[in-house]
């Protein structure tokens, strides 16, 4: 069963900010959102991902959440740099994503406001754009 697990293993993951503005009542506006991604490593190779979530429905609310993960990649092969991004930029992004959903979810689920479910993402179309 080993041969199947993960060279990318999650080693902690945080939200860095949750923020629910609320502008008025609720509303028939669509909710319009950007997804950044950011990455980073230190020199112990830990590498960070950082989903940022800004979004608006006009005239109801404004949200943010932030939310990082710490990502080793752990395997006695040497892969190269290609095969390092991908696993980081597609996998790690892939393994967050859940949680950002889920969080956006329960902030949405307040009284006089319609609970928000994100879409499936296609991760390698995003990374290609």
């Amino acid at each position: 069963m080993s041969d199947f697990n993960s060279v990318l293993t999650l080693q902690k993951m945080v939200f860095d900010r949750i923020e629910f503005d609320r502008k008025g009542f609720k509303n028939n506006e669509e909710l319009n959102f950007k997804l950044q991604v950011q990455i980073g490593a230190d020199k112990d190779e830990t590498y960070k991902v950082t989903l940022v979530l800004n979004g608006t429905k006009q005239d109801e609310y404004n949200i943010v959440i932030s939310l990082s993960g710490f990502f080793k990649i752990e395997t006695q092969e040497e892969l190269d740099n290609k095969a390092v991004q991908n696993l980081i930029n597609k996998n790690a992004v892939a393994i967050l994503m859940p949680y950002l959903r889920s969080e956006l979810t329960l902030l949405t689920a307040q009284p006089d406001t319609d609970s928000v479910v994100l879409p499936p993402f296609n991760i390698n179309k995003m990374f290609k754009n």
